[in-house]
């Protein structure tokens, strides 16, 4: 590894500036007026794998191309998967920006720019970590096989299908994405554990308009009462969520996922101070960190009906609405939680409203066993590219792709997360340390030489 460590410190200047020329082409997936610059992005990321003497294809889809490039086979060596996304996120409100979105500045020994971290900075480290590989040694000691969208900020519509239709080339024996956050600055992270979701929007009809107060009410059911009651009576005052059967899968944390969480640099305090609360809150007999990351959750997104404007209007209103979601942990299915709820509701439901209940989506939560030998892989190759010994942590979130490449391809993912919880990711000011590019990048190379050591079945 000393040629490719060399690699990389003499090519630091030039990955920089490489990443530089990426971040300034304005892909952004969810506006039609960037078309053109998100297919420049992902022509460029296609013009790197060509470079490198990949197999690289820029394959159409009804939306945004996805560059699919691998390198040659290695006999008896693993095949991995590298997932990662050109397409960034909007820049508004561009008031805010301090520097333009789509011109990277040097601030801080950070870069800023939109899509600094998440995802371009991030992603393009596993390129540039198989670039060092080559023009060192000549080959990687592992197939890798590139999966680079240009959908995730838009919701990756097109990604299913290609993953399906693509699904023999693309088997492997393990994926890595970098699209996450490290624990704290200085001490990386390997995130082992993901949430699901469930999400729902909620409707209540009462009379055929918006009524007098005064002159109805107590003699017709109020919907934004009803909503209200019913949304309200989904957690105990204990923070115990009251759905049937919403507990009955739940895996309990093992005691050295407890030890760990409790071992970690993480202060209460701060945490209240950074969010503007006097106070944490959620199920009893359970930290913070145990309560956002492996504890399922239950919460309303949104709600609405009556009255909104100035002053007083003493109305009965016609209907409500709610948006709601329960963050699911490992082996809870969506879809008996969806029937819980909707088992619930109706059974809350006052007489004389009319109730219409929408499943948006679902997902299950993801875990990565610890005792994966390529997660022992991982933190060595982080402990070499860091200097230090990375953690093991769940997220709260969700990643949808996560849950495609274990239910479509029958693989699990290494989440190794090389930015911050500060990094402005979808906020003016999006930045990246630079340092830790470097760092990630060395983290990577490593890696490879890590799952080379690793016997296939």
């Amino acid at each position: 590894m000393e040629k490719i460590t060399a690699y990389l410190e003499e090519n630091r200047q030039r990955n920089q500036d490489d990443l530089f020329e990426l971040l300034r082409m304005a892909s952004v997936s969810t506006d039609s007026q960037y078309e053109s610059e998100v297919r420049r992005a992902g022509e460029w990321v296609a013009d790197q794998f060509r470079g490198l003497g990949f197999d690289t294809e820029l394959v159409e889809t009804k939306g945004h191309p996805i560059v699919y490039a691998e390198s040659p086979p290695v006999e008896n060596a693993p095949v991995v998967h590298v997932y990662g996304h050109y397409d960034v996120q909007p820049p508004d409100p561009l008031n805010e920006w301090i520097t333009p979105p789509f011109e990277p500045t040097e601030r801080d020994g950070n870069v800023v720019a939109r899509g600094a971290t998440d995802d371009k900075g991030q992603m393009l480290t596993h390129i540039k970590s198989a670039q060092a590989w080559i023009e060192s040694e000549g080959a990687l000691p592992i197939q890798i096989k590139y999966v680079i969208e240009g959908e995730e900020e838009c919701g990756s519509s097109n990604l299913d299908p290609f993953l399906q239709e693509y699904k023999e080339r693309l088997s492997a024996d393990i994926a890595v994405i970098s699209d996450t956050s490290q624990f704290a600055k200085g001490q990386p992270a390997i995130t082992y554990g993901l949430k699901g979701i469930v999400y729902f929007e909620l409707y209540l009809e009462g009379p055929k308009q918006d009524l007098h107060s005064g002159t109805f009410g107590g003699g017709v059911s109020n919907p934004v009462n009803a909503i209200t009651q019913m949304l309200g009576q989904l957690v105990d005052q204990y923070g115990r969520i009251q759905i049937p059967g919403f507990y009955d899968d739940v895996v309990e944390l093992e005691a050295r996922e407890r030890e760990q969480f409790a071992s970690l640099p993480f202060s209460e305090e701060e945490f209240k101070s950074k969010l503007g609360i006097e106070a944490v809150h959620g199920e009893q007999g359970f930290t913070t960190l145990e309560r956002r990351w492996a504890r399922p959750t239950c919460d309303i997104n949104g709600i609405w009906g009556g009255y909104q404007g100035e002053g007083a209007k003493t109305v009965l209103p016609a209907r409500a609405g709610a948006k709601f979601s329960s963050r699911l942990v490992p082996c809870q299915d969506p879809d008996k939680i969806r029937e819980g709820v909707e088992q619930m509701l109706e059974s809350l439901l006052p007489p004389g409203l009319k109730m219409e209940l929408v499943h948006h989506h679902g997902a299950p939560g993801v875990v990565v066993s610890l005792d994966s030998p390529y997660m022992a892989a991982a933190a060595e190759a982080i402990e070499q590219g860091f200097g230090t010994k990375p953690v093991f942590i769940r997220e709260g979130g969700s990643i949808p792709v996560v849950t495609a490449f274990r239910e479509l391809l029958g693989i699990d993912t290494l989440l190794l997360g090389w930015g911050l919880d500060d990094d402005n990711t979808h906020s003016p000011n999006e930045k990246f340390s630079l340092d830790d590019y470097y760092r990630g990048t060395r983290a990577s190379a490593h890696l490879w030489q890590e799952l080379s050591k690793i016997t296939r079945d």
